[in-house]
């Protein structure tokens, strides 16, 4: 008998989740030491659920375990708002984080089936209101509280893509600080937008030998070294080899600026430190941009980001990394099962098959007919 075949589908989708290390760092923090029922695994579950089904708070979560399911998986029958808020708090964000990153080990094993040698990494950021009042911790002007996700984005190809590194930050925090954490790969090419902008960083980045291309503002001073065949794609306008920014304040190595048309018929202008590739290609890995975009969108439509069940620091963290696992685990049932089908349609299928057998789930996703 398949080894799937008696697991359900929710047992199916959280298998690639190491509880091996969860329950090495349970152990060495003594995190369960005092706890009877919600351990840490437990609660893991129910976020996790929470999300899936976007529950609305604490009380929709305790109320969710009439399902005798749901108690089976979680290994008891009930559980108090107050024991839920109290665990919420105490969990290190460092052990979810763990879990996340571990996750993302997981999806780079199936890089090596991708004949891409340069994988595009996407950058930038999202910023999340928060109640002044609820969370001073995060306030970022006297009457406005947020939170700031600067995430990278890894680009597997034009169906597959998942988020492998992040930082959190105030909202007030600027973006290209974060450049020096989300850029570390060498054999990546980095594509982020003009918030970006600074020309140390840029030095830096093309010294060291690692490879971008982003947008510059329409103020930005540019001063022409060479101009080199466009081509014969409409869209493109020039494509040049630049001095960027001015006599007193300028960066030192010379750059790409390819101007671009962009289906709405606006004027991007797109700065590199590749002159190998087309100034077609310029323009496609910078309008790869869009794919960021969706994610954050899927964050916060279809997990439980823009609300919080907790107003502690680390009960806001540990519920954005449940929700990148949740991600990470639709990724990679996708990639094992070869589906086509998107990361939403995946979560759809398995709220409505969630406790019912997983080969149910599976052969759903293998399915390629089914629309």
């Amino acid at each position: 008998m398949d080894k799937d075949t008696l697991l359900s589908s929710f047992g199916k989708w959280i298998s690639p989740i190491n509880f091996d290390l969860l329950r090495e760092q349970v152990e060495s923090l003594k995190l369960d030491y005092y706890t009877k029922k919600l351990t840490t695994e437990s609660y893991l579950k129910l976020m996790l659920l929470a999300h899936l089904d976007e529950w609305d708070s604490l009380h929709e979560m305790s109320d969710a375990l009439v399902d005798e399911e749901l108690q089976k998986a979680v290994g008891f029958q009930s559980i108090s708002v107050s024991q839920l808020s109290r665990r919420n708090n105490e969990i290190p964000s460092d052990v979810l984080a763990s879990l996340f990153f571990d996750l993302v080990g997981r999806i780079k094993t199936f890089h090596t089936d991708f004949k891409t040698t340069m994988p595009l990494h996407i950058i930038d950021s999202t910023t999340i209101p928060l109640n002044i009042r609820k969370y001073q911790w995060a306030e970022f002007r006297k009457t406005k509280a947020g939170l700031k996700v600067h995430l990278r984005l890894v680009m597997m190809d034009k169906h597959t893509t998942y988020p492998d590194q992040l930082t959190m930050t105030g909202a007030k925090e600027h973006d290209r600080g974060q450049l020096e954490v989300l850029v570390d790969d060498p054999n990546a090419m980095y594509v982020f937008d003009r918030g970006y902008l600074d020309y140390k960083r840029f030095d830096l980045m093309t010294d060291d030998g690692y490879f971008f291309v982003s947008r510059v503002k329409k103020n930005t001073v540019t001063r022409d070294i060479c101009e080199f065949d466009a081509g014969d794609e409409k869209n493109i306008l020039s494509d040049k080899m630049v001095w960027l920014g001015t006599p007193q304040k300028r960066a030192e190595n010379a750059f790409r600026i390819v101007e671009v048309k962009d289906d709405r018929g606006k004027i991007l202008r797109l700065i590199t430190n590749r002159f190998d590739i087309s100034p077609k290609e310029v323009s496609e890995m910078y309008r790869s941009r869009w794919a960021i975009e969706l994610f954050f969108k899927w964050l916060k439509q279809h997990v439980k980001i823009k609300t919080f069940y907790g107003v502690s620091e680390t009960a806001v963290e540990n519920q954005i990394y449940t929700a990148l696992i949740v991600y990470c685990l639709h990724v990679l049932i996708q990639l094992e099962t070869g589906s086509k089908s998107k990361v939403l349609q995946i979560s759809r299928w398995l709220k409505r098959l969630v406790w019912k057998p997983s080969y149910q789930w599976v052969r759903r996703l293998k399915d390629r007919t089914v629309p």
